[in-house]
């Protein structure tokens, strides 16, 4: 055994001790900040919240429609609905009769 081998070693090894360590510090970070790490999770959390409502605003919407649907079907069509989509539409209107607009909901 040589002088030079033996001075290596205790090098070699801080080295890849600190390797390591600045490996482990990586993937530490990374649990922590990454995109899909700790701290996302509740950025996620609230999207995920906020999804879900729009979902129900959507759901919500598209049960509406559906109904509006059902009742212009050309087999049956309710009567009070194509009344109403012709004088809105159209601008129909008795002479007898008065057209109050009121402001549209949302």
């Amino acid at each position: 055994m040589n002088a030079t081998s033996h001075t290596h070693g205790p090098v070699r090894d801080r080295l890849v001790n600190a390797g390591a360590l600045g490996v482990l510090l990586l993937l530490g970070a990374l649990a922590l900040f990454g995109p899909s790490g700790i701290l996302a999770w509740g950025e996620d959390s609230a999207r995920l919240a906020e999804h879900r409502e729009q979902i129900a605003q959507l759901q919500s919407r598209q049960e509406e429609l559906e109904n509006r649907r059902k009742l212009l079907d050309p087999a049956h069509v309710d009567p009070d609905l194509a009344s109403e989509l012709l004088r809105r539409d159209l601008n129909v209107a008795h002479p007898d009769e008065y057209v109050i607009e009121l402001e549209d909901r949302p």
